[in-house]
Order: structure tokens, then C-alpha cells, then sequence
């Protein structure tokens, strides 16, 4: 038998095997990963080029276990029988996904560990991206930047670590930093999905909507290769600049009908990550009183989302499968998803489930909102809600703002004219180029008698005309 050696992956960081296959196989799942690719299964034949490798099987285990923990197990065993033999990088990175797939993980050491891992081997991107992901999940962007200027000194002018720092950069409200960033990324690789996506964050926030919409359609040649998520959710950036910058709504449909469900018709789509994407332009779409021209669009995606195999997956998803199903009238099974988080939760360690209650009270108001219920909604949110204090469903500000959007709607719809009028001149001091947010605030002052009614109006008319009209 050949004796096991020591390879170099593409980092040069050392892989214990005796298969060139088994690494080349790794630094193509380095590749996926990295640029939100479709193929990143290539990893599982990465571990059958060498069954005994750590760094492979490891790996592998980490890909299959968000969809199917059991297929995951042979994987973690594999490389855990044969850790002794590892290197040190193989060891780091075990440690780092072994405990990050513990079920009773704490959140700030499965980061610490990430963050042991990169201070040894800082060009491992792959394992700082895991790391933002799971700083994502906890709603904490600031631990994110922390983590890429740990690294960024060693990874100078490579591809795809600025699109890396511009996304923590815009969840904390640094536009100028994530912009700048974001186009070195652009500039290195103008296929590079992440980075065309920060910089059309930036470009939203900033109310821009044409510009963005004129340059991620310029950028959309390149998505073929994207996952479904990031594919589709690129796509729901371009609804939303259509539907945020008051364009005939038959700009929306063409894209969620021809971008966004189209995906569904491809062998190897991941439904639930264009399910995530679908139910939340179809929110928005109510939020806004436009749902009617989609005619029965949210009835047919409602009938693939009370599939309970779409859920527990993501708690963002599960969120708006809850209003989804309340919205048409599939109650009794918006029920059983709600009883199951509220199970999913009692299950969780302490600090979890303390984190993961506003979670459970967004579901919960979703619930009356799809329902009708608008009072039950407006209690259930409190009178200081944010929807920023949520962000431990996995959502970016851009994503999460809607439920914003959704409060001041159940407002309004109450009679609280007074407190929507305080939270939407607030949030309207932040981005007062969108229309829709006039409209409400219009309502509001209507509402209330207030002389500043006209005013709106013709704040919003000027914005309705300026865009795409």
C-alpha cells in the first residue's frame, strides 16, 4: 500500500493523503464555496478519491449536514478515526466544524474557534466565510468585520475577500467603507456574485434604484453558475429596486416569473433557498397592496411551502411560510409550524433560546398579519419594535426591513396614527428617497388631522415620477 504523504492544497496549507484527485477535489469545493457556487457537493468526491482523509471527510460532513444530518455522520466518523494522523490545518479546521455541528453549541466559541483557526492559517477563506455565516445567524455583523481584518493584511488584493469585508460593513451602516470595498472585489472579479450583491446594497440603501437595476442586469450573464439562493436572491434584489422605485408592477412579475420560479425547472434547484426568495418579494408585494396582479402566484407557492421538508431549514424561511400560509387561509398548517418552533426552542441551551424568543414573537405576529388580525400583530410587537433585533433569523437589513414595513402597515390599520407617524419619520430621516414610505406616512397624517398630509403626497407623487416612470 502507497504511504500516506503530505499534499499541498491551493492555500498551501498541508492535507494528509496519498490522492492528487482527493486534492483537487478540495480546492473545487474551495472554488464553491467561495463564489456561491452550484456545484459545491464536489467535496463528496473529494472523501471517495481518499476515504481517509480528514480535511475531506470533514468537509464533506459540514456540506451535508444542514440538509441531512444522518448522511453526515459517516463523514464525522471518518475523520475523526483517522485525526490522529492529521496536520495541524486538518486538526484546526476538525475542531473548528465538529464543535459548529454540536448540538449544543455555544455560538461565541464555535466563532473563537474560526477565529483560532484563521490566526494559524489566515488564507482560509473557506473557513472565514463559515464564520460569517455563523456570525450572520447570530445577528452579530460587527464579529463578522473583526474576523476579515483578522485576515485581511494575508489575503491583500485576493479574490473574493473584499466582497467578504463589504457585507459586515453594510449591516453596520458603514455604506461609504462597504461601497469602496466592494468595488475593489468588482475590480478583482467581475463574476464575483458577493460583490456585485454588496454593491447593490448600497446602491438600495442609497434609494438608486435604476443605477441598480442597470448594473445587476449588466452583471446577471454571470449567474448561471450561482446557487439557487444566489441566484435567485440577486434577482430579488432586482424586484424590489423595481417595487421600492415605483415601476409598473409588471417589472416585478416579468422577474419573479422568469428569474426567481423559473429556477424551479432546473434538475438541481435547492427549492427552499428560492422558496426563501419567493415569500419574501410576495410579502413585500402585500405589504405594498400589489399582491392582486400576481393573481393565485403566492396560492401556488403556499401549496410547495406546506411541504413540512421545506421546513426547520431556515428561520427566516419558516417566518414567512408562517404569514404565507395564514395569508391563504392554510391556518390549521401555519399552526403546526409555529407549534413546532415553539418546540424547536424549548429544546435549545439557555442562551440560545433567550436569543431566539424574538425570533418566535416575529413568527407569531406574522401569523396575525397573514390573518387578518391586526391587533393581535401590533401587541404582539410591543411598542418598541425594531425589526433589527431580529436579525438572529438570518436576515440582512435589506431582507429584515420589511417586517418594519409590516408594523407601521398594522399601525396604521389600528388607528396608532401617532406612533406610525413617530417611527416613519424616523426611519424616513434614514432613507427618504422611497415612495412607498411617504404613502404611509401620508396615511398617517390623514389619520390623525394633521396639516402635514399634503405635504406627503406630493413628496411621494415627486418620487413616484422620478424612477422609472
Amino acid at each position: 500500500m502507497e504511504e500516506r504523504g503530505i499534499k499541498l492544497d491551493k492555500l498551501g496549507y498541508e492535507v494528509r493523503t496519498s490522492s492528487q484527485e482527493c486534492v483537487s477535489a478540495i480546492n473545487s469545493y474551495y472554488n464553491q464555496v467561495l463564489s456561491y457556487g452550484r456545484e459545491r457537493f464536489v467535496i463528496l468526491e473529494a472523501a471517495s478519491h481518499d476515504k481517509d482523509c480528514v480535511l475531506a471527510n470533514i468537509l464533506a460532513a459540514h456540506f451535508l449536514y444542514s440538509s441531512d444530518s444522518s448522511r453526515a455522520s459517516p463523514y464525522l466518523h471518518a475523520a475523526k478515526s483517522h485525526l490522529e494522523h492529521a496536520t495541524l490545518y486538518e486538526k484546526l479546521v476538525f475542531d473548528a466544524i465538529n464543535y459548529l455541528i454540536s448540538v449544543d453549541r455555544d455560538d461565541d466559541v464555535a466563532v473563537e474557534l474560526h477565529s483560532k483557526l484563521l490566526k494559524e492559517f489566515p488564507r482560509d477563506l473557506v473557513s472565514l466565510k463559515r464564520a460569517q455565516i455563523l456570525c450572520f445567524y447570530m445577528g452579530r455583523p460587527d464579529l463578522s468585520l473583526s474576523l476579515v481584518h483578522q485576515v485581511l493584511p494575508q489575503n491583500e488584493g485576493e479574490n473574493y475577500i473584499y466582497g467578504m469585508l463589504a457585507f459586515p460593513l453594510l449591516e453596520l451602516g458603514q455604506m461609504k467603507d462597504a461601497e469602496e470595498a466592494a468595488k475593489r472585489g468588482f475590480e478583482i472579479n467581475k463574476q464575483d456574485g458577493w460583490s456585485q450583491h454588496a454593491l447593490c446594497h448600497v446602491l438600495q440603501y442609497e434609494c438608486r434604484f435604476k443605477d441598480a437595476v442597470k448594473f445587476m442586469e449588466g452583471c446577471s450573464s454571470s449567474w448561471s453558475s450561482l446557487s439557487s439562493f444566489m441566484l435567485t436572491h440577486n434577482w430579488w434584489h432586482v424586484a424590489l429596486c423595481y417595487l421600492e422605485g415605483n415601476a409598473p408592477s409588471e417589472r416585478v412579475l416579468e422577474v419573479y416569473d422568469n428569474y426567481i420560479w423559473k429556477e424551479l425547472d432546473k434538475t438541481d434547484a435547492a427549492r427552499p433557498e428560492v422558496y426563501l426568495n419567493a415569500v419574501g418579494l410576495f410579502l413585500r408585494l402585500c405589504v405594498h397592496g400589489e399582491l392582486e396582479i400576481f393573481g393565485d402566484r403566492l396560492k401556488i407557492l403556499a401549496e410547495c411551502l406546506i411541504d413540512q421538508a421545506n421546513w426547520y431549514i431556515e428561520w427566516h424561511l419558516d417566518v414567512l411560510t408562517v404569514w404565507a400560509l395564514a395569508k391563504t387561509g392554510e391556518l390549521s398548517k401555519a399552526e403546526d409550524l409555529l407549534k413546532g418552533l415553539k418546540d424547536r426552542i424549548s429544546r435549545m441551551t439557555k442562551k440560545k433560546r433567550q436569543l431566539m424568543q424574538r425570533g418566535m414573537m416575529l413568527a407569531e405576529a406574522l401569523y396575525a398579519y397573514g390573518s387578518g388580525n391586526d391587533e393581535r400583530g401590533v401587541e404582539l410587537l410591543g411598542p418598541n419594535f425594531d425589526a433589527n433585533d431580529c436579525k438572529m433569523i438570518g436576515a440582512s437589513d435589506e431582507q429584515i426591513d420589511v417586517f418594519n414595513e409590516v408594523w407601521y402597515s398594522m399601525l396604521l390599520n389600528t388607528g396608532e396614527a401617532e406612533k406610525a407617524i413617530e417611527v416613519i419619520e424616523k426611519r424616513i430621516k434614514k432613507r427618504e428617497g422611497i415612495p412607498f414610505l411617504w404613502r404611509l406616512l401620508e396615511k398617517g397624517y390623514k389619520l390623525a388631522n394633521r396639516p402635514e398630509t399634503g405635504i406627503a403626497n406630493q413628496q411621494a407623487k415627486t418620487l413616484e415620477s422620478a424612477y422609472f416612470n
